[in-house]
């Protein structure tokens, strides 16, 4: 009978596909770009950084869609993420855990909620589970456009991190 040492067992907190970060080799930017982009059509939320005119921090988990060119959030308009993201028109996100981490920071444009189109809005229904349209609250959409993407996993990753930069793919 083999019994499996404590050194030779993954642990799931620290895992990336099945291997350990210790075991991982850095990722090229190309298969960085493929696991952000995969990692924008699957996952569900995003972590949403803004700052209020007078320099005040405000960070909210929001639920997202992807279209291949920008992300769709919604928020109220009068809470703390929707002022300072009409305000400010800037916002920086982060995907993924802490190891395997997706920062991107983009331009923000906001639209009141019947002013974007049936098929979008109900694309975000669909994929988020929730309907912003539906609540008493006045909400806004908030599209976020890319303009720098950065992806790394461990410190043997930040060489290379950027993967966008001024809106454009850099691999």
């Amino acid at each position: 009978m083999t019994t499996e040492s404590p050194e030779n067992t993954v642990n799931p907190e620290t895992a990336v596909d099945g291997v350990t970060d210790e075991t991982a080799a850095p990722r090229s930017r190309a298969q960085r770009r493929r696991d952000t982009e995969h990692r924008l059509a699957t996952d569900v939320d995003v972590w949403v950084a803004t700052a209020s005119q007078e320099g005040v921090p405000y960070l909210v988990p929001l639920s997202f869609a992807w279209d291949g060119t920008a992300l769709l959030v919604a928020t109220p308009a009068g809470s703390p993420t929707g002022r300072n993201l009409a305000a400010s028109g800037t916002v920086r996100l982060a995907l993924g855990p802490t190891r395997d981490v997706t920062m991107i920071e983009g331009r923000v444009e906001y639209l009141e909620m019947a002013d974007l189109p049936a098929d979008e809005r109900a694309a975000f229904a669909a994929r988020t589970g929730f309907d912003p349209a539906a609540s008493t609250t006045r909400y806004r959409w908030y599209r976020i456009t890319p303009l720098r993407i950065q992806a790394w996993r461990e410190a043997d990753e930040l060489s290379g991190r950027e993967l966008m930069r001024d809106g454009a793919w850099l691999a």
